[in-house]
């Protein structure tokens, strides 16, 4: 199958290791860094939602109106428009990429972070509204007569839109999460479920679940399976387990600071969502697991999203990739701590290799499917020989 690469459309240069040197939206610095990632290999990049963040969707559609190829990963949290409004906005943005989008619904992990803007339901309540809102934009981008809606959350009459994405029957839908309301959730309506990077078992009990989840909403198909990690690569792996540890002094150093606290909750919380829970429990049962994956960095930063690290050289990390890809999956997420000079490095070094080993890989399944059709047609024909 084929292996796809996502990075990170920031648009400022800050990072947990490097305070921002940019505006927080810098039209610059977002075309540099999503050309660094259209330059050197990677298929798509996140553009991702906080409460006081640049607003995504108008910054993906900037950089969709510069780029021609990179594929844009849009995040929405539904609790900041009304489904048929977004609709619109999706597929407005399709249609201005010319079908390069997907939709990531964040449903939300912490009651603080959805509370600045407004939205103070629990947390099973905010996925049981975004099952209910995904169901509506799916609707809306491929309903060409008017409908009515009357749900728990959202209730409207006869709607339909004047603008329909460009990808049919319409964009893909990812989502993700670690609880059980979210394998409910994103089995029943995600295309792509995403997961932050643990160690090879529990990641594989992960799939079980999504699929599980899936076959019991009803689907004869299955989501695509994303896992995103923190890649720190260098030229030999001693130098690599140098630069890991530089990475995790400069991570601590600034959340003692303070400088980490204003998009994160406060340093002594329990995190909410079980995601970061999950990160937090492996990080406290180990530093290393599998062939690279190195947890110091997600305890750093209290189990703050994607934040599990692969170290090793590029050969080491990319193996690392592969062992995931063994486990069937099929969308690489990878964001260094440098954003820009780390993307560079990963696509010219790690994303070669990986899709190399990836064709041969499927060059090797695909013999072994052809040998066993030819063994299969002739059994057939030596019973029909039998037979007569």
């Amino acid at each position: 199958m084929p292996v796809e690469f996502l990075g990170i459309a920031a648009t400022g240069d800050g990072s947990e290791t490097n305070p921002r040197t940019t505006a927080s939206f810098d039209r610059d610095y977002t075309l540099r860094l999503a050309r660094a990632h259209e330059d050197h290999g990677w298929d798509r990049v996140l553009f991702a939602y906080g409460s006081g963040a640049p607003e995504p969707a108008a910054a993906a559609a900037f950089l969709a109106s510069h780029l021609d190829r990179l594929q844009i990963l849009l995040a929405h949290r539904p609790n900041v428009s009304y489904p048929t409004f977004a609709a619109k906005t999706f597929a407005t943005l399709d249609r201005i990429s010319d079908g390069r989008l997907t939709v990531h619904f964040i449903t939300g992990g912490t009651d603080h972070e959805q509370q600045r803007e407004g939205d103070f339901l629990t947390k099973d309540q905010r996925y049981a509204r975004t099952r209910e809102y995904i169901g509506i934009v799916k609707k809306a981008w491929t309903s060409r007569e008017p409908f009515d809606h009357e749900g728990p959350h959202y209730r409207f009459h006869d709607f339909v839109s004047d603008v329909f994405p460009v990808q049919q029957p319409r964009p893909a839908v990812s989502f993700g999460g670690s609880s059980d309301a979210a394998y409910a959730a994103g089995g029943a309506e995600a295309d792509i479920y995403c997961l932050w990077g643990e160690p090879l078992a529990r990641t594989a009990e992960q799939i079980e679940r999504v699929k599980e989840a899936a076959q019991a909403a009803g689907r004869s198909d299955l989501p695509r399976i994303q896992v995103a990690f923190r890649p720190i690569i260098a030229p030999t792996e001693e130098l690599a387990w140098e630069k890991a540890h530089r990475t995790v002094a400069a991570i601590r150093a600034r959340r003692e600071n303070g400088e980490l606290a204003p998009r994160r909750r406060p340093a002594a919380a329990t995190p909410e969502n079980t995601g970061s829970q999950r990160l937090i429990e492996i990080a406290e049962a180990g530093e290393r697991y599998d062939r690279a994956l190195w947890t110091p960095t997600a305890a750093a930063t209290g189990g703050a999203g994607n934040s599990n690290a692969l170290v090793g050289t590029p050969e080491t990390v990319a193996q690392a990739l592969l062992d995931y890809y063994d486990l069937g999956v099929d969308i690489l997420s990878a964001r260094g701590y440098d954003l820009l000079d780390d993307a560079i490095d990963f696509g010219r070094y790690v994303i070669p290799i990986v899709r190399e080993e990836v064709a041969k890989r499927d060059a090797a399944r695909a013999a072994e499917a052809a040998a066993a059709a030819e063994r299969a047609e002739r059994d057939r024909h030596q019973l029909i020989a039998v037979q007569a």
